[in-house]
């Protein structure tokens, strides 16, 4: 790699919107994000899965899963 010319690495504090707030490196001092692992729904387990006309069923039915 050249030097000097690469941006400076630092400690990065990101906080959510939810209110969760943590830190990682990167080449921002700040960072402010609308959703994290905390207030995801797809981490947090409160994912709902859309059934639209029966798909999910007819797919489990079709390859024998429940």
């Amino acid at each position: 790699m050249k030097k000097d010319i690469h941006p400076e690495y630092i400690t990065c504090n990101v906080s959510c919107a939810c209110g969760n707030s943590f830190e990682t490196m990167s080449t921002k001092t700040e960072m402010k994000i609308d959703i994290c692992s905390e207030c995801h729904p797809f981490f947090t387990g409160s994912e709902k899965i859309l059934d639209a006309a029966g798909r999910v069923e007819k797919f489990n039915k079709r390859y024998n899963l429940k």
